[in-house]
């Protein structure tokens, strides 16, 4: 699948989110705040999906 440039902008700004909150998760192991850094990537995950998704609906170039 061809995607556009912002698309590619979008999907790295979610992946480098994601990265964060998951090293975070992993230098905190046992502790209250890395389990919520592992809900927050988990959730953020499921967002990029939706915005990449609505993203190839609407734009011509990627859909």
């Amino acid at each position: 699948m061809k995607t556009c440039h912002q698309f590619k902008t979008v999907r790295a700004e979610y992946e480098r989110e994601i990265g964060f909150m998951t090293a975070h998760s992993e230098r905190h192991a046992g502790r209250p705040a890395a389990k919520s850094s592992a809900k927050q990537a988990a959730s953020t995950k499921a967002r990029m999906a939706r915005a990449l998704s609505s993203h190839v609906g609407r734009c011509p170039e990627c859909g």
